[in-house]
C-alpha cells in the first residue's frame, strides 16, 4: 500500500477504472449517469443532482498511467479488514437463518390462506355445476363461453388461475387474494392482452406437420411454395407454363407426382379428364399385359426378358428392386415397352429410368422412405396403379430420347459431341488437357448419356434433377448436356491433376461414385 496516508486507494479514488466494477446502466427513463456528482448523490440519500450543474468531463488516461495508478489496486491493508469483518457481520449464520425461518414461515401462512379460499369456492361450484345439469345453456351462452375458454388458452401458463386442479375459465372464477395479489394479477392480465400473442396450436395439429420419420416441420419458405404449387393445380385448367417455372427450382413432394404426371403430357390439364385419362390409361396398360406378357418366354422374346431379368438386379437401391413383387412390376415395364417399340427394342440403361417413376409414385401413398418399405404391403389395387403410371411415364420421357437405343444408338453419339463442343467453348483448359492425353469423350460421357447420370448420382438427387428436366421442353435431351458439362466445370481441378490415361478414364466414368 502506498505510503502516504492522506493517499486514497485506488479503487475509492476511481472505482469506473477498477476491472470488474459494476457500471450502471440508464435507459431512456433515466438522464445520464454523470461519474462527477456520484460523491454528493450518495451524501444526499440517492437524491437526483440538479440539472443546472452539468459535470465536467474528465481527460482521459492512458494505459501506461491507468497500469501506474492501479499498482496497489489489489494490496492488502487495514480497509481491507475492515471489509472483510463487514462480509462476516453481513453473513452471520445466526442472521441468516433468522431470516430463512421469517421466510419459510409467512410462505405457510400464505399457503394455508388461499387453500381455505379454494375450499370456500368448491361448495359453490359443486351446486352451480348440479343446476347446469339441470338447465342447458343457451346458444349465446355457449357461444360466449367458448369464446373465453379460447382467449384464456392463447395466454401462457403464467396467466392461467388454477383452482385447485381444475382450469378457471375467467380471472372472475379464481380465489380471491388480498386486494395488493389482485391488483398485481390484474395488472399482469392487462399487459399480456395489450401484447400480441401466439396461439397455442394443438399437439394433434403439430404432430400432423412431421412426417411418419420424425422430421421436423416444413419452414416458412416451403410451406409458400407448397401453396403456391396446391393454387396453380386447384384450377380447372391447370397452367402448364405456370407450373413449369415453379417446378424448375424443384417440386414439393407432396404435389410431386400430380406434377409429374402433368409435365410429362400423361395427364391433361383439364381437371375434370384427368379421372377418365386414369382409367382408361391404367386399363390399357393390363390389356397390354394380357395380350403380350405370357410371350415372353417365346424362343422370339425370350432373350429380351432374359436380358431384363439380368439386369435388373443391378439396379439400385438394391434394397427396393430386390423385393420381388417390385421385381415383378419392372420385368412387365419394361418387357411391354420393349414389344411396344422394336425399332430399338430393350437396351441396357432402360431400366434405370423406371426407378425414379415408380418411388415417386409410391410416394403417393406412403410418408416413410421408399428404400426401406416393404411394397408388398400395399393393396394390390394402389399397386397396380403405381405400376400402369410408371409404364406411361417412362414412356413418354422415352419418346424424346429414343434414338438413344436404336441401333448404332445415334441419338447418344450425337450428345457426346455436342457435350465436346459445349466444353471446348465454356473451359478450354479442360478441352485441351482431354485432347493432349488422347481422351475422347464418348469413352466416359456415354454412360451419362445412356443412364441419364443415375448411375453417377443418389436416387433422391435424381429425383430433384428430374424435377428441373421435366420443366424444361426438352430437359432430358437438349437441357441434360449443360449438366453434364458442368459436372466436368466442377472437377476440372482434379482431372487436370490426371496424368495417366488409364487413371482418368476410370475418374471421369466414376466421377461422382460408383
Amino acid at each position: 500500500m502506498s505510503g502516504d496516508g492522506s493517499k486514497k486507494q485506488f479503487w475509492k479514488r476511481n472505482t469506473a477504472k477498477v476491472p470488474g466494477n459494476i457500471q450502471h446502466v440508464y435507459g431512456a427513463q433515466h438522464p445520464p449517469f454523470d461519474p462527477l456528482l456520484h460523491a454528493n448523490l450518495m451524501k444526499a440519500g440517492n437524491k437526483p443532482p440538479s440539472a443546472t450543474t452539468p459535470g465536467k468531463p474528465k481527460k482521459a488516461t492512458t494505459f501506461q498511467e491507468f497500469e501506474s495508478i492501479t499498482s496497489d489496486a489489489w494490496d492488502v491493508g487495514d480497509d481491507d479488514d475492515e471489509l472483510l469483518a463487514m462480509a462476516a457481520q453481513n453473513l452471520n449464520i445466526e442472521v441468516v437463518m433468522e431470516t430463512a425461518n421469517k421466510v419459510i414461515e409467512n410462505h405457510s401462512k400464505l399457503q394455508e390462506r388461499r387453500q381455505q379460499q379454494i375450499d370456500e369456492m368448491t361448495e359453490p361450484d359443486e351446486k352451480d355445476g348440479q343446476e347446469a345439469h339441470e338447465e342447458e345453456p343457451d346458444e349465446e351462452d355457449e357461444r360466449e363461453e367458448g369464446a373465453e375458454t379460447t382467449t384464456d388458452l392463447s395466454f401462457s401458463s403464467e396467466a392461467l388461475p388454477l383452482s385447485g386442479n381444475r382450469l378457471v375459465k375467467s380471472h372472475s372464477e379464481a380465489p380471491v387474494g388480498s386486494p395488493k395479489e389482485v391488483g398485481i394479477e390484474q395488472a399482469v392480465l392487462h399487459r399480456q392482452q395489450s401484447l400480441p400473442h401466439r396461439p397455442v396450436i394443438p399437439l394433434v395439429a403439430r404432430m400432423a406437420d412431421q412426417n411418419t420419420s420424425g422430421t421436423p416441420a416444413m419452414s416458412e419458405r416451403e410451406a409458400s411454395r407448397l401453396d403456391k404449387f396446391r393454387q396453380v393445380l386447384a384450377g380447372p385448367n391447370t397452367d402448364l407454363e405456370e407450373l413449369r417455372k415453379l417446378s424448375w427450382s424443384g417440386i414439393p413432394r407432396q404435389v410431386r407426382p400430380i406434377t409429374w404426371k402433368l409435365l410429362s403430357g400423361y395427364l391433361p390439364a383439364n381437371a375434370e379428364r384427368r379421372e377418365s385419362t386414369l382409367q382408361r390409361k391404367r386399363q390399357e396398360y393390363f390389356g397390354f399385359i394380357e395380350q403380350y406378357y405370357d410371350s415372353r418366354n417365346d424362343e422370339h422374346h425370350q432373350d429380351t426378358y432374359r436380358q431384363i431379368h439380368i439386369d435388373i438386379p443391378r439396379m439400385s437401391p438394391e434394397s427396393l428392386v430386390l423385393q420381388p413383387k417390385v421385381t415383378e412390376i419392372f420385368e412387365r415395364i419394361l418387357f411391354i415397352w420393349a414389344i411396344r417399340h422394336p425399332a430399338s427394342g430393350y437396351v441396357q440403361g432402360i431400366n434405370d429410368l423406371v426407378t425414379p417413376f415408380f418411388v415417386v409414385y409410391v410416394f403417393e401413398y406412403i410418408e416413410e422412405e421408399v428404400e426401406n418399405f416393404n411394397v408388398s404391403s400395399l393393396q394390390e389395387e394402389v399397386l397396380r396403379n403405381i405400376e400402369a403410371d410408371s409404364f406411361w411415364c417412362m414412356s413418354k420421357l422415352l419418346d424424346g430420347i429414343q434414338d438413344n437405343y436404336t441401333f448404332a444408338q445415334p441419338g447418344i453419339q450425337r450428345k457426346v459431341k455436342a457435350l465436346e463442343e459445349l466444353v471446348s467453348r465454356i473451359d478450354e483448359t479442360v478441352h485441351c488437357h482431354m485432347q493432349q492425353y488422347e481422351v475422347e469423350y464418348l469413352q466416359f460421357a456415354f454412360r451419362w448419356m445412356n443412364n441419364l447420370l443415375m448411375r453417377e448420382l443418389p436416387l433422391r438427387c435424381t429425383i430433384r434433377l428430374w424435377d428441373t428436366y421435366q420443366a424444361e421442353p426438352e430437359g432430358f435431351s437438349h437441357f441434360h448436356l449443360y449438366v453434364c458439362a458442368a459436372f466436368l466445370v466442377r472437377w476440372r481441378k482434379e482431372i487436370l491433376e490426371e496424368k495417366d490415361f488409364q487413371v482418368r478414364c476410370f475418374f471421369c466414368v466414376m466421377l461422382c461414385g460408383p
